[in-house]
């Protein structure tokens, strides 16, 4: 008989016990949401496709008010028989894990932060805080994000103004579609995501080799189709590749975006648009690409509805009738780029932001470009408009109830 025999079984009946040990520790089914802390942090994260946290603080009256709820949600999604490595709930008291808070940037309580593959949701839970409402979130959050397409004929029907993945492949059951499956619930606010198998799909790709294409919103962007030449079974290079694609230099700010826009603290600059207007859009896009494309980590490039954002315009002195137009707001004044027909001047948009980040422009809404005296020798200063897109950000140091909450 082997004499490594019973060292090789006590080596597997550890590893067994460790891995029996970890799942229990980091998906518990007995004591509501798991207790997230420095120590373990990581590992839940990484080791679960959806994880979602409530950061909480003892001292605060909503936070003790959510506790017991968010708790029993933990216990049903525990119970509603999801596979290991599907979802966690957890909760981070933020007193003693003061570096988890500053990590993420965690200033009101109670605050609740969704995670797929280890990364955190840009937006907070805003919805209703009940154990039924949590539960149906979760399920939500593991529902396919990539809708099946039965025909080629069917992808002749997609939207002009969507931004789309389409994948072809032999099979739902192989590894390439797992890694997109990841990809698209991490980015399924910013794309939709098609996928055809078999005969829906034989005609795009080479048996055994699955293609995935990106598809522009043709309506409104100067942007072409573009096939992915990475690693499919790759998550980082297919994340990495959607990100780009999904997340264009120029987004449209809505009110539901709008939030999550502001938090990223850069200043925008917009163009107001009338709604069936595309052909202003698309200009502003490719000059933006062509001339602007350098800026973007100083400055969000911005398209707005001008009749949904009309009261932005009231504080620019405008109405839908001046509409397009441009201007910068930069969370503490807005500015009103001169003549919307200059865009199309070569430097002229590019001149406008150096000007902001160079003072000029509120330098200029203050004193004017040729000081103006009054009789009593004063110059006269004016006020540029207030920032109204900051009064859409987050409360910063105070929990606040939006609609349902609690």
């Amino acid at each position: 008989m082997n004499q490594n025999y019973p060292n090789l079984f006590n080596y597997k009946f550890l590893a067994c016990l460790l891995v029996l040990l970890c799942h229990s520790f980091f998906n518990p089914t007995d004591s509501g949401a798991v207790q997230i802390t420095q120590s373990n942090l990581d590992m839940v994260l990484a080791s679960n496709e959806v994880v979602f946290i409530n950061f909480y603080a003892e001292w605060c009256k909503f936070s003790n008010m959510l506790m017991p709820i968010f708790d029993d949600a933990a216990e049903e999604v525990s119970k509603a028989g999801y596979d290991p490595g599907k979802v966690v709930m957890g909760k981070v008291d933020c007193d003693r894990e003061g570096a988890i808070a500053t990590r993420f940037h965690i200033t009101k309580y109670p605050t609740l932060k969704l995670f797929r593959n280890g990364l955190p949701a840009k937006k907070e839970y805003r919805g209703q805080r009940s154990v039924e409402a949590f539960a149906e979130f979760i399920k939500k959050q593991l529902t396919d994000p990539i809708v099946t397409f039965g025909s080629l004929q069917e992808l002749q029907q997609l939207s002009d103004d969507k931004r789309y993945i389409i994948a072809y492949m032999d099979r739902r059951d192989q590894p390439e579609y797992e890694v997109l499956r990841k990809v698209a619930a991490s980015l399924k606010d910013e794309c939709l995501f098609r996928a055809g198998f078999g005969d829906a799909s034989q005609q795009m790709h080479p048996p055994g080799q699955p293609v995935v294409v990106f598809r522009p919103d043709k309506k409104t962007s100067v942007e072409s189709d573009e096939t992915f030449e990475g690693k499919l079974t790759s998550f980082d290079e297919v994340y990495s590749w959607v990100q780009k694609k999904c997340i264009p230099l120029v987004r449209e700010i809505t009110f539901e975006n709008a939030e999550e826009l502001t938090e990223e603290g850069l200043p925008f600059l917009i163009l107001f648009h009338s709604p069936s207007d595309t052909e202003s859009v698309k200009k502003y896009k490719e000059i933006i690409q062509r001339e602007l494309e350098s800026e973007k980590e100083n400055v969000n490039f911005l398209t707005a509805d001008g009749v949904r954002f009309e009261h932005p315009l009231h504080h620019l002195g405008k109405s839908i009738s001046d509409l397009p137009l441009i201007a910068i707001d930069s969370f503490r004044h807005m500015y009103l780029f001169s003549k919307y027909s200059d865009m199309e001047k070569p430097g002229k948009l590019k001149e406008f932001l150096q000007d902001l980040y160079s003072g000029k422009l509120h330098r200029e809404f203050h004193y004017g470009p040729d000081p103006v005296y009054e009789a009593n020798n004063a110059i006269k200063v004016t006020t540029p408009p207030e920032s109204t897109f900051k009064k859409l950000a987050p409360s910063k140091n105070r929990y606040t109830l939006l609609r349902d909450e609690l």
